[in-house]
């Protein structure tokens, strides 16, 4: 397997890489999942997934991760963060006082709010705010599964491509800026819309199986 035509998974210590990995395979995606700071710096197209706390930031840095990985994304690499992975693109999150998120889009973390039912575990719609290829071939509407108790909030609108209601709560669920993704929900958890999800970011990186 070439690196070069890879899609790189990052092991930071998070759990649940290993579903993602599984879903990118079905769709006949090569992938490697690692953590060496030198093979990072030349894969084509990067995931940053996993379950955990805004904490795991840390670990990123202790594996002498964020410089390869702010570097790639400067670059203009396809990148994909799903949940945590998503969370940790922004500055900062209330789940972790004074631990600095990669901050590669403005913006921080925040609670839900005690007014809804928290964690919000299971399906929601996904209502896609811009036009992107990603929805390609996904209904409008399209439930995907969650399971968190923070979420994004962008400082810039043109950041959010979807936005999800969960008991009359509003919040963002999906950023789209340049050659960076992320989503909160949970691509391997949701069935056949998050593998094309999947598929589309696959063919957006040039990794489609043939």
């Amino acid at each position: 397997m070439s690196l070069s035509r890879s899609l790189y998974i990052i092991d930071y210590g998070a759990e649940d890489l290993h579903s993602v990995q599984m879903v990118f395979e079905r769709l006949g995606v090569d992938v490697v999942v690692g953590g060496d700071p030198k093979a990072l710096r030349n894969a084509p197209a990067l995931v940053l997934a996993g379950v955990g706390a805004f904490g795991h930031m840390r670990q990123l840095e202790e594996k002498g991760l964020v410089e390869p990985l702010l570097m790639r994304i400067e670059a203009g690499v396809p990148f994909l963060g799903v949940c945590l992975g998503l969370q940790l693109l922004f500055e900062a999150s209330e789940e972790e006082q004074g631990v600095k998120g990669l901050g590669v889009l403005r913006g921080d973390v925040r609670a839900l709010p005690d007014s809804v039912k928290e964690p919000h575990i299971g399906w929601s719609r996904v209502e896609a705010c811009t036009c992107s290829d990603l929805f390609e071939d996904i209904p409008e509407g399209s439930a995907f599964y969650f399971a968190h108790g923070y979420a994004v909030v962008p400082r810039s609108p043109g950041d959010v491509l979807a936005v999800t209601d969960h008991d009359g709560v509003v919040f963002v669920s999906a950023v789209e800026a340049g050659n960076v993704v992320g989503v909160q929900f949970h691509l391997e958890e949701s069935g056949a819309v998050g593998s094309r999800f999947c598929r589309n970011f696959a063919r957006r990186a040039g990794l489609e199986a043939a």
